[in-house]
């Protein structure tokens, strides 16, 4: 069983996707409302090797040498890549060893504006940020960020990106009814996009539980209403997606996750400790199976449960 790396998880955006784990949960410098990964324990702007380069890069090689490739090696994780010192020396190392995989990082973007982690990402093929709010107030209430941080210095460094980066830069704006879909915070988001011209910008809404529990998703018509008032080209919806049977789907693991819930209920950790998976590929199988009404999600104590549907009586 690998520590630092997991799937390949079938995603949305990239296809098959072997993910790499550079922190470990919940090593962050937001701790925003919605996070799938839960409340951030770790709220830092530290960069240090928070996970060991070689034995990653190790873990990858044997994965990589014996099996097929995947579309992507996808750094991600429970936390902000970006904030591991070694990211670029393990970036480096793929494209020298195994130059026909692309790779893509997933980051909140804060980090860009240090010159020297937009030097570690410039090899990737995708760089995945985000930027949910403009206004300081909004920023505070969805991102709640390290107290050191200030969406204008975020913003300038994501510009400085888009121009010493000659990949692709696919921006998420993840929308929280009532917080950043009004027409004053989504005008500003649209200038900020503006200067910082990705090549796409992707809407994204609550697709499982997040920190907060009383938040909910935009509905596909409350998208369509942002992609409207932005009225940017090359934007796209990217919540809740049409879902595709993917030749990676394991129907042992699905029913894995069946037969450990059929005996009590039990978090996303609870079933990756037994299982021996990571989280965000539990989370893949977890948002099919409730996609189809086999489980459910139920809050106790704070956390967030899974159950088989047909304890609900529906």
């Amino acid at each position: 069983m690998y520590k630092y790396i997991f799937g390949p998880v079938p995603s949305r955006r990239l296809g098959i996707s072997l993910g790499i784990d550079l922190v470990p949960p919940k090593t962050c410098q937001l701790n925003c409302i919605y996070c799938e990964c839960g409340r951030t324990t770790n709220l830092t702007l530290d960069r240090k090797e928070y996970v060991p380069v070689i034995p990653a890069i190790l873990e990858l090689k044997d994965y990589l040498d014996n099996n097929p490739l995947p579309d992507y090696v996808t750094f991600s994780g429970a936390g902000e890549p970006t904030l591991n010192s070694g990211i670029g020396r393990i970036i480096e190392t793929i494209k020298e060893d195994y130059p026909a995989i692309k790779i893509a990082v997933l980051t909140n973007g804060t980090s860009l504006y240090d010159t020297e982690v937009r030097k570690e990402l410039l090899p990737a093929d995708v760089v995945l940020p985000s930027l949910d709010a403009v206004s300081e107030n909004i920023f505070k209430k969805i991102n709640r960020p390290h107290s050191a941080l200030e969406i204008n210095r975020i913003i300038e460094g994501l510009s400085d990106f888009r121009n010493e980066f000659k990949n692709q830069i696919w921006l998420e704006i993840f929308i929280v009814p009532g917080l950043n879909d009004s027409e004053e915070e989504l005008a500003l988001i649209k200038g900020a996009v503006q200067k910082i011209k990705p090549d796409r910008i992707q809407l994204n809404t609550l697709d499982r539980p997040g920190a907060v529990h009383d938040i909910r998703a935009a509905t596909r018509e409350e998208l369509l209403r942002v992609m409207r008032i932005l009225d940017l080209d090359n934007t796209e919806i990217v919540a809740r997606a049409p879902r595709q049977k993917i030749a990676s789907y394991r129907k042992d693991i699905e029913s894995a996750i069946l037969e450990t819930i059929a005996r009590r209920p039990m978090t996303v950790e609870d079933i990756a400790q037994i299982l021996g998976l990571h989280t965000n590929e539990i989370n893949k199988y977890l948002d099919d199976l409730e996609h189809v009404d086999k489980i459910q999600h139920v809050i106790q104590q704070q956390s967030v449960f899974y159950k088989l549907k047909s304890e609900s009586g529906s």
